[in-house]
């Protein structure tokens, strides 16, 4: 059985959940806490980065590297990254240039908002972890939570930095998509979209993300006033779009 070693809530490790699934490949996740996770993904053989998926086939230790070891396992016309090699060029120059930007500036923003809730942010955090991490990770709470912001860059401006940076690769998105296409490279769903998504959910928190996260409603008004824009955003309704519709046929081909 293939191993998925994940952060829970992390959208990178959705990435990979979203493409094994999507490609009707059954996997294990063993889901980790921030911090442990690094010594599971080496444990593993991968670099200390999560997601990493561990297969008959070898150990595969970046989320684009898992989307292609899906695709290896598909038709042609339903690959996340084309042989055509322009359209395919483009995917993977949107893929990268997302991982690259709204990737850590949506996670900073997001754990900006969230580490000083601890007793909203914790129970969505470790879900699915092995109990003794839960507990560690609650009693070393304020060790846990110095580390995040140094590791995640988190400073006194982050919010006021990151927003804008957020709003800007949407803004992107939404510029791709004004001349109506269905998706961002063209007339099929490619790892492009799938990662425009991921990506964004850090921020739109779809309801059918591969675990449950907070819902608009069950945040401070603080923190959901300023998720708002992203949610009502053109590009923020795209990405919960391809959840509804993407992800969800995902998960069916699966049963």
């Amino acid at each position: 059985m293939r191993r998925l070693v994940t952060i829970p809530i992390s959208h990178f490790c959705e990435k990979a959940r979203w493409a094994l699934e999507r490609a009707g490949l059954e996997y294990r996740e063993e889901r980790h806490v921030q911090g442990i996770h690094r010594i599971a993904s080496r444990r593993a053989g991968g670099s200390g980065t999560v997601p990493v998926l561990v297969a008959d086939e070898g150990v595969f230790g970046e989320s684009e590297e898992i989307l292609r070891y899906a695709d290896e396992r598909l038709e042609e016309g339903e690959r996340l990254f084309p042989a055509d090699g322009e359209l395919g060029d483009d995917v993977v120059r949107v893929c990268r240039g997302l991982d690259a930007g709204l990737g850590p500036d949506g996670r900073r923003l997001i754990y900006a908002h969230m580490l000083p809730n601890k007793q909203l942010m914790l129970p969505f955090n470790n879900q699915g972890v092995p109990g003794w991490e839960d507990r560690a990770f609650r009693l070393l709470w304020p060790l846990a939570e110095r580390w995040g912001r140094r590791e995640l860059g988190i400073v006194p401006t982050t919010l006021r930095d990151d927003e804008p940076r957020v709003l800007r690769a949407f803004d992107e998105v939404a510029e791709r998509l004004s001349d109506g296409r269905p998706y961002l490279c063209g007339e099929r769903f490619t790892a492009a979209d799938l990662t425009f998504a991921c990506l964004a959910a850090a921020v739109t928190a779809p309801p059918e993300y591969g675990v449950r996260l907070p819902q608009p409603d069950e945040l401070p008004k603080s923190i959901a006033n300023d998720l708002r824009p992203f949610r009502e955003h053109p590009a923020g309704a795209f990405a919960l779009r391809l959840f509804r519709d993407e992800r969800r046929a995902s998960v069916r081909s699966l049963v």
